[in-house]
């Protein structure tokens, strides 16, 4: 749970101001359901400050994978970072491979739904396959069901302005070892070096074989949206009535 000093404090890290009035965020909104794998994740480390910590590294590895793409699909070239040079090569080469289209002005556009009084920044409008949507970077180690949230906020509200926006994706954007005896990853993001199991029987400690870090792509479509906006809007209702106080205090409720 977050905790706030101030009335400025609270709409700093909550939401954005626009044309002069202030919008809950969509990953704020969001936060609210609960995450199941993330409190396994807390529950198997040894402390909080731990899992934290982890967390933290990981979230900082994330974001420079995530700033490094940005930065290529606005058509500038930056340095990448060797601890990241997988992820990035890999994304390149998909992206060249499949011929995605993206208009750099909608590279993290800022958008808001008057109406249901929220805000948010989509990572670009691409046009993939013939098909127009919103597409949504993500480098967690699975696509999870509660992007489809977040993404059908972002979708509900630019469509007044797209007709055409049909669609959305998830990109997610990885990179692993794989064991070239038993078929297993070991996912060093965050520092956990993680090894999930592949086809075959576990190695025994010491027997694997990794291969160096390679970059990993997965694609996935999800068209329809308005379901998943009716539960948006229900974890927004949840969030108002969690935060009631502060919103009743700036004036949004």
């Amino acid at each position: 749970m977050d905790y706030f000093k101030t009335e400025e404090d609270f709409k700093k890290l909550c939401g954005y101001d626009i044309d002069g009035k202030w919008y809950p965020r969509v990953t704020k909104i969001v936060e609210i359901k609960s995450k199941p794998a993330l409190y396994m994740f807390y529950g198997g480390m040894p402390s909080y400050s731990a899992a934290k910590a982890m967390t933290a590294k990981s979230a900082t590895e994330g974001t420079l994978i995530h700033e490094t793409v940005e930065k290529f699909m606005i058509g500038e070239k930056p340095e990448i970072a060797a601890e990241i040079k997988p992820a990035v090569d890999a994304f390149l080469n998909f992206f060249e491979m499949n011929n995605i289209q993206i208009d750099k002005d909608f590279v993290e556009k800022r958008i808001c739904h008057p109406e249901h009084r929220y805000a948010g920044t989509i990572d670009t409008l691409a046009l993939i396959d013939g098909k127009f949507g919103v597409l949504d970077i993500k480098t967690s180690q699975a696509i999870y069901r509660d992007y489809n949230l977040q993404t059908s906020a972002y979708i509900e509200a630019l469509t007044s302005e797209f007709p055409n926006l049909e669609t959305r994706w998830i990109l997610r954007i990885d990179q692993t070892r794989d064991c070239l005896r038993c078929g297993a990853t070991l996912r060093p993001k965050g520092g956990t070096n993680k090894i999930r199991k592949g086809r075959l029987p576990l190695c025994h400690d010491g027997q694997h074989e990794w291969t160096d870090l390679t970059g990993k792509i997965e694609l996935k479509e999800f068209p329809f949206w308005k379901q998943d906006f009716q539960a948006f809007l229900g974890a927004k209702k949840l969030w108002e009535w969690e935060n009631e106080l502060w919103l009743q205090k700036i004036g949004y409720l």
